[in-house]
């Protein structure tokens, strides 16, 4: 169902917006509309503009939220707003020369770590590296070359090149360094460099001793480094875990005060009278709003007018949907397609209903429908564990769909397939026949999956009536062909066809002419009726031999949409044949059929492949007949979200809030 809203006014002096708000809004949900739209008429409106005083601090706070390792395990108490400014002053200092130092040991472990990136192909190299660099009429260049280019550097250039190349360490490179005198410096370096020699710049008066020496060295620094560097994490982390009740605890109350700050964006001022004064609108709940205007009918600052004439109001009620918990999992089934409009019906208990008694139907199985009940019982309580509070809807469908379906398997006496295990109340989908009068022998299923769903569309029919009756839709309400003339004609069709199939007579050809052929005339000219009821003029606008034309293959349209929608049913009962049969070739490659002995094995494989490839497809299959052969018939799904825009803030308030 879909709760009964009212649309408020709320007014007082500009200077106790926050009291109002923090005192009295933030406990009720309300979802505010911008007042600058709704009140245009109203002169001298202007914006209610002023910065967020509570943004800077809230960033802050968020910072060392975020720096928590398990900020869900901590428990959040209420603080107040001085408290909070105390906090992160203090917070703010320790955490930001414990930071300070945390960089400068990054900053090191980084240059450590690249110096033996760099150091290690040249661990072969006996020399020490001060006394390379320091050479006084050699100059050594360290570097490294692609084997492709190394290989050719070799063949063609070397020997001829007044240098010495000593290579230390090969992979996708020759790692390695050469001598070059001052003299040949320039000539030997153009060489190497095209030949693609990448070179490597050690820094001078840095590293002294062998690569190996350096090396062993670098990496007893970079441990020690590691070894500071997550001392001084865990000393921020501990810091950070000590306070981490009332870092959340301030979170949580600076985005509810922040946010119910915020609530200027949608607000307005007027002046009168020398007094500037606030404007807020927005819709509550009929509950909300009664124990709202309680509260506040003895508060001299603060006025509220509740518009009982929706009509009077610019913007539509926004939509909140309220259903008993067992139903509420399908309103996901609901949102996909759209929220209802406010004067619209709320589907989620029809939806509810027909999903799991077709889905049942369709994917009837004692077994198999246990295991889906279990499996989304399993869901349910993994979902409890992983998200707490969180519901998990599909899980809940899931549940539901297989009890649904446990019930149907004793309708038809399967159990994992199995048909001899216990005997069916109904009947067994395979077999049952049902003579039709006129067309002969039909299985029983697909008749009764069609009568069902002729009664469905007639459900249908009077939901999208009552829609009508609630906009005050004429059309809608009396001519179209989902109206009073619609449910006439259908409704006729749905009878006769059950007086022929249970072979009695049907009505006298005059009954029957004015059931089917009054309301299809009527159909036909829905416009011009509608007109004339509505007392407009002319009836018929434009061309009137076109309007004829036009209306007739509407009206032909018309028909042959009943009779697709109708025959769309048909599924329920092909499903329910075509599972019957699936698990009739499992039990065929097990063996279980010829007697012998059977594979359990293929058993197990088999149910498990029913349950996940056609139980996904029955569910698909459901859910459109739900949106297509239903929803099309009665359901906009224009509706707008009810979106409450206020927190309720801690107890405890600062000495300026109260």
């Amino acid at each position: 169902m879909i709760e009964k809203m009212k649309f408020l006014s709320i007014t007082g002096p500009k200077s106790d917006i926050d009291r109002v708000v923090n005192q009295y809004l933030s406990k009720y949900e309300i979802h505010l509309e911008n007042a600058m739209a709704q009140l245009s008429q109203i002169q001298h409106l202007s914006p209610y503009i002023q910065i967020n005083p509570y943004k800077d601090l809230l960033s802050r706070v968020n910072e060392f939220a975020g720096l928590l390792k398990n900020p869900k395990d901590v428990p959040v108490g209420d603080i107040s707003l001085e408290e909070i400014q105390a906090l992160v002053d203090s917070l703010g200092s320790r955490i930001s020369k414990i930071n300070g130092t945390c960089e400068k040991l990054a900053e090191e472990r980084a240059s450590l770590t690249e110096d033996l990136k760099w150091m290690t192909p040249f661990l072969t190299l006996p020399e020490d590296i001060d006394k390379l660099i320091h050479y006084r009429f050699v100059q050594v260049r360290f570097g490294r070359i692609p084997v492709e280019y190394y290989g050719k550097f070799k063949e063609y250039v070397y020997d001829n090149l007044d240098t010495m190349f000593f290579p230390c360490h090969q992979d996708d490179y020759v790692w390695g360094l050469y001598f070059v005198l001052w003299t040949k410096m320039e000539q030997v370096d153009a060489v190497f460099s095209s030949m693609h020699f990448e070179r490597i710049y050690l820094k001078k008066d840095h590293y002294f001793g062998t690569p190996e020496k350096i090396h062993a060295e670098l990496e007893a620094r970079l441990e020690n480094v590691n070894r500071e560097y997550t001392r001084c994490q865990e000393e921020m982390q501990a810091l950070l875990e000590g306070d981490a009740k009332s870092i959340l605890s301030a979170q949580a109350a600076l985005n509810a005060l922040s946010t119910n700050f915020d609530v200027r964006k949608v607000a307005a001022c007027v002046k009168e009278h020398q007094e500037t004064f606030y404007i807020l609108c927005g819709w509550m709940s009929e509950g909300d709003c009664k124990s709202f205007m309680a509260e506040i009918e003895h508060d001299p600052n603060l006025f509220c007018v509740v518009e009982d004439d929706q009509n009077q109001v610019r913007c539509k009620p926004p939509t909140k949907l309220k259903n008993p918990k067992i139903f509420k999992p399908f309103e996901m089934y609901i949102k996909m397609y759209g929220l209802p409009d406010y004067h619209e019906i709320d589907p989620t208990i029809f939806v509810a209903l027909t999903y799991s008694f077709i889905f049942g139907i369709m994917f009837g199985d004692v077994g198999q429908g246990l295991i889906l009940f279990l499996g989304g019982l399993f869901l349910s309580v993994g979902g409890f564990l992983l998200y707490k509070l969180k519901k998990m809807d599909l899980a809940a469908i899931i549940g539901t769909a297989g009890i649904f379906s446990t019930f149907f398997g004793f309708m038809f006496g399967s159990t994992f397939g199995f048909e001899d295990i216990i005997d069916a109340v109904w009947l067994r989908p395979s077999e049952a026949m049902t003579l039709v009068p006129g067309l002969g022998n039909m299985n029983t299923v697909f008749v009764a999956a069609i009568v069902f769903g002729m009664f469905l569309i007639l459900i249908t029919m009077i939901f999208h009536i009552i829609n009508a009756v609630k906009v005050k839709n004429v059309e809608g309400i009396w001519f179209d062909q989902h109206s009073v003339c619609g449910l006439v004609f259908y409704g006729a069709l749905t009878l006769c066809a059950l007086l022929y199939l249970t072979g009695n007579a049907l009505p006298a050809t005059i009954v029957l002419a004015v059931m089917f052929l009054v309301p299809l005339v009527i159909i036909m000219l829905k416009e011009p009726i509608t007109r004339l009821a509505e007392k407009k003029t002319p009836a018929i606008e434009g061309s009137k031999p076109m309007f004829f034309v036009q209306s007739f293959f509407e009206l032909f349209e018309i028909m042959l949409s009943f009779l697709s929608n109708t025959l769309s049913f048909v599924r329920i009962g092909a499903f329910a044949v075509s599972h019957a049969a699936m698990m009739g070739v499992v039990l065929m490659l097990a063996g279980a059929e010829s007697g012998g002995n059977i594979n359990w094995l293929i058993i197990v494989l088999g149910n498990a492949f029913v349950c996940a490839m056609e139980g996904l497809i029955v569910g698909i299959q459901v859910l459109r007949l739900e949106y297509y052969e239903m929803f099309s018939r009665f359901y906009k799904g224009s509706g707008k979200e009810f979106r409450p825009f206020l927190k309720h803030i801690n107890s405890r308030r600062t000495s300026e809030e109260a």
